[in-house]
């Protein structure tokens, strides 16, 4: 079995007069054959938080976290075998035909990026694949949408058995990890802060820009 957890960071707003929209928008892999190691990083740091403020922990949730927490996760993770793959939008040149039709263009994004994973051979394509994002949108048609399409394009060009799945982080606790990673590699690019983009470094297999 090989998993690949799925997160973004940024927003996919293009109203540039908005305070809060973002100028870069990111999609992040992390792909491993086992997700065991990345389960126990994250129940450690829980364990930790729970020592540190006598209390039950929630989920992670990278920009509401401590920078020591943040810190050593960046840490750890570089210790796991795994992978992380990382496409980014500079959402100025975004092609004007796309920017009305956001679950089109995220839809196609992961898609370019998942091509990516499997054509460098990441993956073990003789193996399944799960791919598991982290819930993005409430609408159940949107989210049967996204993993209809992912399937299809697999099995068409690349004749995979591959499994979609969107799950909360809450329900898949990789995806917290994913969440971290995703937010210190976004802050490289939305605000030239690169000291947990520096930790990370080492487990980054690659970047790619699309519309550049």
């Amino acid at each position: 079995m090989a998993y690949i957890f799925l997160d973004e960071s940024g927003d996919l707003g293009f109203d540039f007069t908005r305070k809060r929209t973002s100028k870069y928008f990111i999609i992040t892999f992390l792909f491993c054959e086992s997700k065991k190691p990345i389960e126990k990083l994250i129940k450690n740091i829980h364990k930790g938080l729970r020592k540190k403020y006598k209390m039950k922990s929630g989920v992670l949730h990278a920009s509401h976290e401590e920078p020591v927490t943040c810190t050593r996760f960046c840490k750890d993770i570089t210790t796991k075998d795994c992978k992380i793959m990382v496409i980014y939008l500079n959402k100025e040149r975004v092609y004007t035909n796309l920017r009305d039709e956001k679950a089109v263009l995220y839809n196609y994004v992961t898609n370019i990026l998942l091509d990516r994973v499997i054509n460098k051979r990441l993956v073990d394509k003789s193996k399944k694949i799960e791919v598991i994002a982290s819930r993005r949108e409430t609408n159940k048609f949107l989210n049967e949408n996204f993993k209809n399409y992912l399937s299809n394009q697999a099995k068409i060009n690349h004749k995979l058995n591959i499994e979609i799945k969107i799950k909360t982080p809450a329900e898949e606790k990789s995806l917290q990890a994913v969440d971290i990673a995703s937010w210190s590699i976004f802050r490289k690019y939305e605000y030239r802060e690169e000291d947990y983009y520096n930790m990370l470094k080492s487990v980054i297999f690659e970047e790619s820009p699309l519309f550049s």
